[in-house]
């Protein structure tokens, strides 16, 4: 049985050792109709499978260097003594521009389980470990990001009842390798 665990910031570089791998087989398309005033389609196509690391553009102990993660929440989510999930709430941080500046907002900053433990409800764990730890802290809602080419996520924040709020195609313009990439920007009511 799977034991999830709300850790200091102290414990990140153990956090770090989980990887973040989406593995990529399809992707949401967005078709606007009428340049956009009539709506937007999502349709899911496939693609050629590839993996995408999200781990090489952050790490969990830089978190403290570039934020003031004082009101933040981190959970570790354990197989015995091994580290198999992770999960990080961001609150109250000025410079998290995610956050828009309003304090009833907390943003689901990470989610990751290590394959071998995918579709065995350990993100479910720790996505109710977030959730539970937003509410007691008074939050109102909370604020997820992410992108087309994830389509697991996007169906389990939908699952989640997270309501798509956002789309943004330009959100990644100009940067290496992720710059076709749409941004999904994710609501759920605490």
């Amino acid at each position: 049985m799977f034991r999830c665990q709300k850790v200091e910031p102290s414990l990140l570089s153990l956090y770090d050792t989980i990887p973040m791998i989406v593995h990529v087989a399809s992707e949401y398309r967005i078709e606007k109709i009428d340049r956009g005033l009539g709506g937007f389609l999502f349709q899911e196509q496939a693609v050629c499978p590839y993996d995408k690391d999200l781990g090489q553009y952050e790490k969990a102990v830089e978190f403290g260097r570039l934020f003031d993660i004082s009101h933040w929440c981190f959970f570790l989510l354990f197989d015995g003594n091994t580290p198999i999930g992770g999960a990080s709430v961001a609150a109250k941080s000025p410079e998290v521009h995610m956050l828009e500046g309003r304090e009833e907002l907390c943003v689901l900053w990470d989610l990751r389980v290590r394959d071998g433990y995918r579709r065995q409800g350990a993100g479910q764990m720790l996505f109710d470990s977030c959730t539970a730890w937003a509410k007691n802290e008074g939050y109102l809602q909370m604020k997820i990001e992410c992108q087309n080419n994830n389509v697991p996520a996007c169906r389990f924040y939908h699952k989640q009842g997270a309501v798509l709020s956002a789309v943004n195609e330009y959100a990644y313009h100009g940067q290496e390798g992720i710059s076709q990439e749409i941004q999904l920007i994710w609501y759920l009511n605490l």
